[in-house]
């Protein structure tokens, strides 16, 4: 089961970056990627800073996103270069 809700907030998270980052859209398989990447970054990073978000689906939907964003922001700086 566990593995199902990370695909699922995988899929969420990666479909809202794509959406808020412009051009960051890849389809549903790569938003899952991007999305769990994202999780995995925001994972690491949030509690080094001292910021957590609270809630178990949602927040983690949030954290991935936030994530997601990061991922999709550093990879269209390489994109242009």
């Amino acid at each position: 089961m566990g593995i199902l809700i990370s695909l699922f907030v995988g899929a969420v998270a990666g479909w809202l970056a794509g959406t808020i980052v412009k051009g960051g859209g890849s389809g549903l398989l790569m938003n899952i990627v991007i999305g769990i990447v994202g999780g995995v970054i925001a994972g690491w990073l949030f509690p080094s800073w001292g910021f957590s978000l609270g809630g178990e689906v949602v927040g983690a939907i949030i954290n991935a996103t936030i994530g997601a964003i990061l991922l999709l922001a550093i990879l269209s700086l390489f994109k242009r270069g």
